[in-house]
């Protein structure tokens, strides 16, 4: 039995025909908001633009044949969250990372371990200070405030004046708190520290993807591509709805086929919505054209780079998380961006292998991912990865430019900036500056139900699940949800027994 939703529409629908619900794109909300539909016999057409299904969750060979993730490679948060559920019953591997943390200062000298995790633990405690601040006064907080002004008053309050080496300390405090750019895929200085409760999570660990998300993906879709009408290679060009004589909404294709639905559900990345309000006839009301606007979206950005051997755990056995803060030393970095790395060498076999997984952010995206769009050849993009990552890399332990082992076989990069499917980015966030971000967030998720146009994606997912894999299921199921209840009154659903 369904409960009733506070959001569903005021209308009720009594046609006794199965409603045709069309899907707009094939990521992890789309396939289960698909699934939740045809459990209750609704006839679903999934529109996808790409070849694929998946979205951002795609996975890709490196070098050696192995596959890796693209997309997502954590789970966060673990307590009552489905996709942990999944990747248990798949035999998904996760977890197994060293939570150690290296962290090299900005002249490239390796500090003690200790001293690393001693940071990188303070690190933690004042971004927990910063959920709890924003928890109990956000509605105080003027809205220019940063995650960065936050982490310089908390920096003074954990090294006090009396250490001789305050200032020193604290700088490198602050210099690694940059770290947390990575989780958002936007630097800390502009990370909105009014609505950083935003950015919380659901209780419990955060979990690697040891392999990929390729088994979770397929369990979550296998529904929909049993049942469902999948139309790859579907552009989507308009969505027209308030149709006068069927009250139904048609989807425009870039092929000029133009399909009717009940409902559409559109599942596309905010960064599409940002840059496409031209699809949608009549426009979007003012005020959710306004909500797409205000909520940030994100750059984060992948490069593995595969080595013949695990080179740095041949002695030292640096595991785990590596930081390079404020890198002055190098010359590929002019601007000195803030760079950190998994290594994938010492993860439970079989899925360690020799990688470092690196992650980019902000400008320094853009800098890859605009570098790379303007290279012709796959030689000429490997040489400007190696010649970028190389004054990284050549710090770890045991290094050696004349060792075979420590020369790359590869490298790959995601290019989420330049994909438009992709929306030119990844993830939603909160920057400074934003003013009634939760209330956008709730103007997203009830979409236009009266009309028949719903939206869903981690844009539009609970609070506590946003920018995750787990949000982008959840919104997906939510919205399923609605739609039946809307039908709740039909001969059709009364037979499913809604």
């Amino acid at each position: 039995m369904i409960r009733s939703d506070p959001l569903a529409p005021k209308r009720r629908h009594t046609s006794p025909a199965k409603p045709s619900i069309g899907i707009i794109g094939a990521g992890l909300a789309g396939l289960r908001c698909a699934d939740v539909l045809l459990e209750k016999g609704f006839k679903v057409t999934v529109i996808e633009a790409r070849d694929r299904i998946g979205g951002r969750v795609h996975q890709q060979a490196l070098h050696d044949g192995r596959f890796v993730d693209l997309g997502p490679n954590w789970i966060h948060g673990t307590e009552n969250n489905p996709i942990t559920e999944i990747a248990k019953r798949t035999g998904t591997a996760t977890g197994g990372l060293h939570p150690k943390s290296w962290v090299y200062d900005h002249l490239g000298d390796l500090m003690s371990l200790e001293d690393g995790e001693k940071y990188s633990a303070m690190v933690w405690n004042i971004v927990q200070q910063a959920f709890d601040h924003a928890n109990t006064y956000g509605a105080e907080t003027h809205a220019d405030e940063s995650l960065l002004s936050f982490v310089r008053e908390r920096a003074a309050d954990l090294i006090p004046e009396d250490d001789v080496e305050c200032v020193k300390k604290r700088e490198i405090l602050i210099r690694l708190a940059e770290m947390w750019g990575a989780f958002i895929g936007s630097p800390v200085s502009r990370q909105s520290l009014k609505y950083f409760w935003l950015e919380e999570c659901l209780e419990g660990e955060n979990l690697l993807i040891a392999g990929t998300y390729k088994k979770i993906l397929d369990d979550i879709a296998a529904p929909a591509v049993t049942a469902a009408n999948i139309m790859l290679n579907s552009k989507v060009t308009e969505i027209t709805y308030q149709l006068q004589k069927s009250h139904k909404v048609s989807v425009g294709l870039d092929d000029g086929q133009h399909l009717l639905f009940d409902e559409v559900v559109i599942t596309t990345p905010l960064g599409w919505l940002k840059r496409h309000p031209d699809a949608f006839n009549p426009a979007l009301s003012e005020r959710l054209t306004q909500a797409i606007s205000a909520i940030g979206y994100g750059c984060l950005e992948k490069v593995y780079v595969t080595f013949p051997t695990a080179f740095w755990l041949k002695a030292t056995k640096m595991s785990g998380f590596i930081e390079w803060i404020t890198p002055t030393y190098a010359p590929s970095n002019p601007h000195h961006w803030h760079q950190d790395a998994i290594e994938l060498g010492s993860l439970p076999e079989p899925d360690a292998h020799p990688t470092l997984q690196f992650y980019m952010f902000g400008a320094q995206s853009e800098h890859i991912t605009s570098t790379l769009a303007g290279l012709t050849t796959e030689s000429e993009k490997m040489a400007f990865l190696a010649d970028f990552f190389q004054p990284y890399y050549s710090l770890l332990p045991n290094y050696s430019a004349e060792s075979p082992d420590c020369t790359p076989l590869g490298f790959l990069s995601t290019e989420w900036l330049n994909d438009e499917l992709a929306g030119n980015g990844s993830y939603s966030n909160f920057q400074v500056g934003l003013e009634n971000a939760d209330k956008h967030i709730e103007v997203m998720r009830e979409g236009l139900p009266d009309q028949g146009v719903w939206f869903a994606g981690e844009h539009t997912a609970p609070f506590v699940a946003l920018g995750t894999t787990t949000g982008a299921y959840w919104s997906g199921e939510v919205v399923g949800k609605r739609i039946i209840e809307a039908y709740a009154g039909s001969r059709e659903s009364k037979r499913d027994g809604i």
